[in-house]
């Protein structure tokens, strides 16, 4: 719409000068060079604006103002008025709005002192020309503002991607960290032990048991890896048949309370990953020790409370090594979720260790 209305105004233009019928012959070709030269300064004025060149802006839309005078001096009053209104509104509109005022105040000084008239027409027409120059820079300034929040939203949004990507990409890695990482550390404990059974030619029943439950543990890891796809694509079985599953396989007693509800993914997630580690490490480090579970359903989060007794077997070989990471993982789980973990020695009349989880829900 915006190029049907210059158009429409440029042929408006040109009807009105050749109307005057003061061209002729050679003059035509002057007054085409003289068309051509001034449409080639307002382009280069819009270009040499927008990289904010002041001096070159106005030097190009000088232009339109010295073809004018021209064009008077030729006795073509249409085409001087037109070129003089035209660069007074094109300063309003492009240039900083001091310097755009004072180039438009010469212009339209031009326009004044050629026409020799001061009656109320005239002063309209100078206003009208300032009100529709500044009437366009308010229309520039307005898409200028609306092209850049656009910008910034797309950045935003950009952003917003990239930090969903590496939440989901941070997601996967605690999966990987805490599914085969407590698998594959529980195997190596046992294969270890094996392997030191087999070098100081213990029982061969000792040895297969070892070898057994390394078996096992394989098992139960691609189990778990099942679970951690399962988890990822959103299918996750509910938290409570979970818990019993898990208590079950270790010997451990599970108490719930509160009224059961669902609860959200990641949410149910921490609480599997967090019953999981804490019993891998009564495993590891309690042998033998009784673990209590307690799973309660809190107004607005949910706790799960892990204990166990103390050691009662020896512990040997890898399994009573440890950096403390699997701790620092539960923690950091319970974090990113707004939760707390607390995890410590059970009190000084009693022995063992508790591990205390609440997520919000």
């Amino acid at each position: 719409m915006t190029w049907v209305v210059r158009v429409v105004l440029v042929g408006a233009f040109l009807w009105g000068v050749l109307r005057e019928d003061v061209f002729h012959g050679w003059g035509y070709a002057a007054l085409a060079a003289g068309f051509v030269l001034c449409a080639a300064a307002v382009r280069g004025c819009y270009l040499t604006t927008l990289a904010m060149r002041l001096w070159p802006s106005v030097a190009l839309l000088g232009v339109p103002v010295l073809v004018g005078v021209a064009a008077q001096a030729a006795g073509s009053h249409a085409a001087a008025t037109g070129l003089w209104c035209v660069s007074a509104a094109i300063a309003v509109e492009r240039l900083p709005l001091g310097a755009g005022l004072a180039f438009a105040g010469v212009s339209l000084g031009a326009y004044v002192l050629a026409l020799h008239d001061r009656s109320v027409t005239t002063a309209v027409t100078v206003v009208g020309v300032l009100l529709i120059g500044y009437s366009l820079r308010l229309d520039e300034e307005a898409r200028g503002a609306g092209f850049r929040l656009l910008a910034q939203e797309r950045a935003a949004r950009r952003a917003e991607a990239e930090s969903a990507a590496l939440a989901e990409r941070a997601r996967i890695a605690r999966e990987i960290h805490d599914v085969l990482a407590h698998s594959l550390s529980a195997q190596l404990v046992h294969l270890e032990a094996a392997r030191l059974l087999i070098e100081s030619d213990a029982d061969r029943q000792r040895i297969l048991e070892r070898v057994a439950a390394a078996r096992g543990m394989a098992r139960q890891g691609l189990a778990e890896t099942r679970q951690a796809l399962s988890a990822l694509r959103g299918e996750l079985t509910p938290v409570e048949e979970f818990l019993r599953e898990v208590a079950a396989a270790e010997g451990a007693r599970l108490e719930t309370a509160g009224e059961p509800r669902g609860l959200p993914a990641e949410a149910g997630l921490a609480v599997r990953r967090v019953a999981q580690e804490a019993l891998t490490n009564v495993r590891k480090h309690a042998p033998g020790a009784r673990v209590e579970m307690r799973f309660t359903y809190l107004e607005r989060e949910v706790e799960l409370w892990v204990k166990d007794s103390g050691a009662r077997g020896t512990v040997e070989g890898l399994a009573a090594s440890g950096a403390g990471y699997g701790l620092l993982g539960m923690r950091e789980r319970a974090e990113l979720l707004g939760g707390t973990l607390e995890a410590g020695p059970a009190g000084s009349d009693q022995e063992g260790f508790v591990v205390c989880l609440r997520v919000p829900t």
